[in-house]
């Protein structure tokens, strides 16, 4: 990290500027959402990512196409791991396939449960084409020191929990949903790759797929932690909430991803992030969640 920054202008200017980041806390039932105001995000929150758009520019993680001042480190000889020059966090990288192939998760499960193992200190999450990737052409992955967004330790939690908090639980796997978190939530941790990418797998084969799209809408972060995966499961219903596209003092820019999911709402106007409310929090989180009753159906199936 610290040879890149000294190596790109750019990436060090954008690091710098963290240390001017502002942050907002609010406070719910047992948990917290915070807000920060991070005007370089505007790229990736107010990105069009319809097919139209993406045909028409240059893809920005190809190698071809990237700065030549970002360097890579190869991982396996399947992915090259990035420092992200526009950062929420002050290690953030972006993990890229080294082929141009669409942001479609399936398959990839094992190869993100290697990269949470071998990146231990950091969680890894995956924005679903619908769901915050700004570039869903290429495919990739992201990464944040662990515990910087408050989902870490709040799945830590959750996994203890009893009653109807647990789905299911073996001598290697726990399984966990918890309820009145504003937006729904799959909590897996086990000690097995092979099991738990099964899990995660048919978890998934349970959410509704809409016809246009070629996955169902979810972002999933991973990490590892104590010799065990924990992946946290976010299944979703809308990309952009209606404030997005509100107009005048209704509009607020806020475009969730995994790290909005994870309860770091990431907001790059100045004027949003000063009026931005608890129930506008709420009410945005609960938009692009998947619908309640469709949840627990899904916990229904993935019950024993």
């Amino acid at each position: 990290m610290a040879i890149q920054r000294n190596s790109w202008p750019l990436a060090d200017q954008n690091f710098a500027a963290l240390s001017q980041v502002r942050e907002r806390s609010f406070q719910f039932d047992g948990f917290v959402v915070k807000a920060q105001f991070n005007p370089e995000r505007i790229r990736s929150s107010a990105a069009k990512t319809d097919q139209a758009t993406i045909a028409q520019r240059p893809c920005f993680l190809c190698q071809a196409h990237r700065p030549a001042e970002q360097r890579a480190l190869d991982f396996r000889g399947r992915y090259e791991l990035l420092v992200n020059p526009y950062p929420i966090f002050h290690q953030h990288l972006t993990i890229v396939d080294y082929q141009h192939r669409p942001q479609l998760i399936a398959g990839r499960l094992p190869d993100l449960l290697d990269l949470a193992r071998e990146l231990s200190g950091f969680t890894i999450f995956y924005n679903g084409p619908q769901c915050g990737a700004s570039a869903p052409d290429h495919f990739h992955f992201q990464a944040a020191p662990r515990n910087a967004m408050p989902v870490d330790t709040d799945a830590e939690r959750f996994l203890q929990g009893k009653g109807e908090i647990l789905i299911q639980s073996s001598a290697t796997s726990v399984v966990a949903a918890p309820p009145g978190y504003l937006r729904q939530l799959l909590v897996f941790q086990s000690t097995k790759r092979e099991e738990l990418t099964q899990l995660v797998e048919q978890a998934i084969s349970f959410l509704p797929q809409q016809a246009e799209h070629d996955e169902p809408m979810l972002n999933i972060l991973a990490n590892f932690n104590n010799n065990c995966w924990q992946i946290m499961l976010f299944p979703r219903q809308k990309q952009r909430p209606d404030q997005y596209f509100a107009e005048g003092d209704d509009q607020l820019l806020m475009s969730p991803a995994s790290v909005e999911m994870g309860g770091l709402a990431i907001l790059p106007r100045y004027e949003d992030f000063n009026k931005i409310s608890r129930d506008d929090l709420a009410d945005i989180l609960e938009q692009v969640s998947l619908d309640k009753a469709i949840f627990e159906e899904i916990k229904q199936k993935l019950a024993p």
